[in-house]
Parts: structure tokens; sequence; C-alpha cells
């Protein structure tokens, strides 16, 4: 066979063999949300769950609910405000915050509203049905339920760290606070730590 027939051949073989290569290296395989699993040691979905279950349910078992609801005969109204990532790694707070919404509103022993970004998009929808929803369904401005307390709160972490080893340590924060006075009624702190060994996670 002439020279110049076998080199298509070759650059099929070649890249027959680096596509193989290439889909060898991919392994996936389904796994249960609730599974732990922790693969570099950082921040992950167990410790976000984790913490904002324990740290909602230490706020509602305090006394400042049972006073509320004693003097104001109805569930206090809560919104989650800004909890700070001030953290050594990228923490998306987003989730975690979606974890505190879903601990407290699963709770049913309080009311819960809806966050500054959420209320923006909603009050859109409201103009929008002012000028073009029927007279019987639009809802109107200024029916808003407004909040009685705020949860904010923050992420901080302590690394040390010996060559490949790491030391962890991850405290977070919540405080939740009266919308009428500024007054805080319940100061709560979860604390993780985590000996990594043969680490390549910076920090």
């Amino acid at each position: 066979m002439p020279l110049v027939m076998k080199k298509p051949l070759l650059v099929l073989l070649s890249l027959s063999i680096l596509t193989l290569a290439a889909c060898g290296g991919t392994k996936v395989s389904r796994k249960d949300v609730s599974e732990e699993i922790d693969l570099s040691g950082a921040w992950n979905d167990t410790d976000s769950q984790m913490v904002s279950k324990e740290m909602i349910n230490d706020m509602l078992d305090q006394r400042w609910l049972s006073v509320y609801k004693k003097s104001n005969k109805k569930a206090p109204t809560v919104i989650v405000g800004r909890i700070r990532n001030l953290s050594h790694e990228h923490i998306n707070t987003n989730t975690f915050v979606a974890d505190i919404e879903r601990a407290v509103i699963n709770s049913g022993e309080v009311e819960f509203v809806a966050s500054r970004d959420e209320r923006g998009e909603i009050r859109d929808e409201r103009k929008d049905q002012d000028l073009h929803a029927s007279e019987a369904t639009r809802k109107a401005m200024g029916q808003e339920a407004g909040a009685d307390f705020m949860l904010q709160g923050s992420i901080n972490t302590i690394i040390d760290a010996e060559k490949r080893t790491q030391v962890r340590y991850y405290q977070v924060d919540l405080t939740l606070i009266s919308m009428k006075d500024n007054r805080k009624v319940w100061v709560g702190q979860k604390k993780i730590k985590k000996l990594v060994e043969g680490s390549n996670l910076r920090y």
C-alpha cells in the first residue's frame, strides 16, 4: 500500500486511542443525597444541612418563642438576612440560607417571609397585575406581612496545617434580632472540626 494511504489510517487510529483513553478516565455513579461524602475536607452539603438543622432546632427550643407567642397570641414571622462568609474558602452561602429556610418552614413553629431579592420580583409582578390582571384576581399592593425577627450570621474558619495534614475548624454563628427594637433574642453557635490527612486543599 502506498505511503500516502497509510497516513489517514494512522490519524484515525490515534484519534480512536485518545478517545478511548479519555472515556476510560471518568466514572460516574448515582448516590443517595443523604449519604455523607467528604472528598477534600472543605465545607460541603453535609455540613450545610447538619448545621442548619441543629441550629434552627436549638433556636426554636429557646424561651423567646414561647414568650412571643404568649404575648402576641400568634406565631412570629421570621426573615433570613445576610449570612456572611468570613472563612478561608469559597462557600456558597445561598445553599446554606436555603437549608436554613427549609428547616424554619418545615418546623411549623414560625411564619416565614420572602427575602429582599425575592420580594423585589414579587412586587414587580404585583405592579404588572395592576395593569393587566382582572379586578377579581389582582393582588393589591401594601398587603405584605412584615417580619418580626431577622436571622443573621457568619461562617468562620481556622486552619492549622503541617505539610499535607490539616485541622479545619468551622464556626457558624447565627443571631435572631427583633425588628421592633433590635434586641437579640437568640444567639446560636455550631462548631465543626475536621482532621484532613494527605490533603492537597489550599487555604
